[in-house]
């Protein structure tokens, strides 16, 4: 415990010019005095930390005393620094291990780079959960995630729907998709991975044994190919639509992108006032219907004559409705 605790003194020394023994102790969760000893303790080791006394004294490294990473220019020392997803580190109960690495990382940088990290963290920041939704954290994320990084097989009880089922998996990756984790696992027994939502997990077990992780497989490969199955299969029925060319240019923030892009491939010509015809892949007719209300009459419906009725329906009530209060 101690010896961790000098090496990020030292750590810290490098980092920065100087750092007074309250800077010190807040740093390192220790008291003052502690501080002080273990400044004793590097000195009588061979490590130069030198005490300045006085109103701005503190601590500090002489004689150059750092290891520094060479062939970094700023562009790449500041990229470093993004390559982190803190909130996301936090719920895996990885941000000790991923603040210790940063300030290794900050320590052995040239003193010219030294801003690296306040100028990346001033510039870009993720935010990763969708609007209008408190994130939730699944209380066994940070089990899941230290046998993910070990490579140890689970024993888990998983929610589909009002059964739950065990499974004993083979743990090969998280994903964070607006704000939701999920697992990418192998079950034990055989098969290709399959994807689970975290917060579905009843229970999980991380077992001693490790397995074997399939050196072919790739991640954010996998994650695409599973998304773009899941749209495709709830994308079950067509409509047929004529769309303004407002309404075409708004198309894609009315329907599911996927939806959309299906659509805008197969389009015909435009009509003589610029109108475009398309058939656009649902969900369903009630999602279709709740969807395309959103473009008002930049939308026409041509088929199924179903949903062309609801939508000539609610044009109906608004006329009235809009009519009446005009008139009033």
């Amino acid at each position: 415990m101690r010896a961790a605790r000098l090496i990020r003194m030292v750590l810290l020394l490098q980092s920065r010019p100087a750092m007074t023994a309250a800077e010190l102790a807040r740093e390192l969760e220790v008291s003052e005095r502690t501080v002080a000893r273990d400044a004793q303790a590097l000195s009588e080791a061979g490590v130069p930390v030198y005490a300045d006394r006085g109103r701005a004294g503190g601590y500090r490294l002489a004689g150059g005393y750092r290891t520094r990473l060479t062939g970094l220019a700023r562009g790449e020392a500041e990229a470093l620094f993004l390559s982190g997803v803190p909130g996301a580190l936090r719920e895996m109960g990885l941000e000790d291990t991923a603040s210790a690495a940063r300030l290794k990382v900050a320590a052995a940088l040239l003193p010219s780079l030294r801003d690296a990290p306040d100028s990346a963290a001033q510039r870009f920041h993720l935010d990763a959960p969708a609007w209008f939704r408190e994130p939730v954290t699944p209380g066994l994320l940070p089990v899941i995630a230290e046998a993910v990084w070990d490579d140890r097989r689970i024993d888990a009880v998983y929610r589909r729907g009002e059964d739950a089922v065990k499974r004993r998996l083979e743990p090969y990756g998280l994903v964070l998709k607006a704000g939701v984790w999920y697992l990418c696992a192998r079950v034990a027994d055989g098969g290709s991975p399959r994807t689970y939502r975290v917060d579905r997990f009843d229970t999980v077990d991380a077992l001693g044994e490790r397995f074997a992780r399939d050196p072919g497989f790739d991640l954010p490969a996998h994650w695409a190919d599973q998304t773009e199955r899941f749209a495709r299969s709830i994308l079950r029925t067509e409509v047929v639509v004529r769309l303004s060319p407002r309404g075409l240019r708004g198309l894609p923030h009315a329907v599911d992108p996927l939806s959309a892009r299906r659509a805008l491939a197969g389009a015909g010509a435009p009509d003589a006032g610029g109108w475009v015809t398309v058939t656009l892949p649902v969900e369903s007719e009630e999602v279709a219907h709740a969807q395309l209300t959103a473009l008002g009459p930049e939308a026409e419906v041509l088929a199924p004559a179903s949903l062309r009725e609801r939508c000539a329906a609610d044009a109906a009530r608004l006329a009235q409705l809009y009519g009446r209060a005009g008139a009033g």
